[in-house]
């Protein structure tokens, strides 16, 4: 649980997001929340973040031939022993 203080900036209330938070949520400072006040707490959401894709629409345009093609082009970085500590 993150604790904040709300304080007085000008003739605003002003709530500081630490910025390990923007950095779970991925947004950073200018982005729009949408807050929601129930049952006695605020919820705020980023509604400009970036778009969730969809696995259809992640997978879109893939075909068997595409993926024949991506294992040939690699097929060279598969071949040998680990040469770390990689898993093979």
């Amino acid at each position: 649980m993150i604790t904040v203080t709300i304080r007085r900036q000008g003739g605003a209330a002003v709530v500081t997001i630490p910025s390990d938070v923007l950095r779970m949520l991925d947004i950073e400072v200018g982005a729009t929340l949408q807050l929601e006040v129930a049952g006695g707490a605020i919820t705020a959401r980023p509604i400009n973040g970036k778009k969730r894709y969809t696995l259809d629409e992640l997978l879109r345009g893939v075909t068997p031939e595409a993926i024949e093609e991506l294992n040939a082009a690699t097929a060279a970085s598969r071949k040998g022993a680990p040469a770390g500590r990689e898993i093979a």
